[in-house]
């Protein structure tokens, strides 16, 4: 989702496919404040991403305490749920039936990630 994000802010012509559907576009490319949304998503969304994998140890969390990492984790799980909802809502069918499924999946990740509670040790609580 951060690399689609960083696309649309480049200004790749799927605007139609974010925001309800209800974003300004021309040939489907994001008007300027848009594409400033879409980059501050694109970042926003790396930083989810990496709290995640550093919570189940895909990568190191450096000073983060295993607390803030479960903390971020949990708030990114809520962030990606009350995103589906919105996707769900659309009036655009691919981002209602595409981008609704890959943060609903996500948001079930997230919540798979907190339940095996592999915490920011770098190593899986399985080996």
């Amino acid at each position: 989702m951060a690399a689609y994000q960083a696309a649309l802010a480049g200004g790749a012509p799927f605007g139609d496919t974010v925001y309800g559907g209800r974003a300004d576009t021309v040939d489907g490319v994001l008007s300027p404040p848009y594409r400033v949304a879409s980059a501050g998503a694109a970042v926003a969304l790396s930083a989810a991403a990496w709290t995640v994998a550093a919570h189940a140890g895909l990568v190191p969390p450096g000073k983060i305490s295993r607390r803030t990492l479960t903390n971020g984790t949990r708030a990114v799980a809520g962030f990606l749920a009350v995103n589906t909802v919105a996707n769900a809502a659309s009036t655009n069918p691919l981002e209602r039936w595409l981008l609704g499924s890959v943060t609903g999946t996500s948001s079930a990740l997230c919540l798979i990630v907190l339940r095996a509670g592999n915490g920011s040790s770098g190593r899986s609580s399985h080996a």
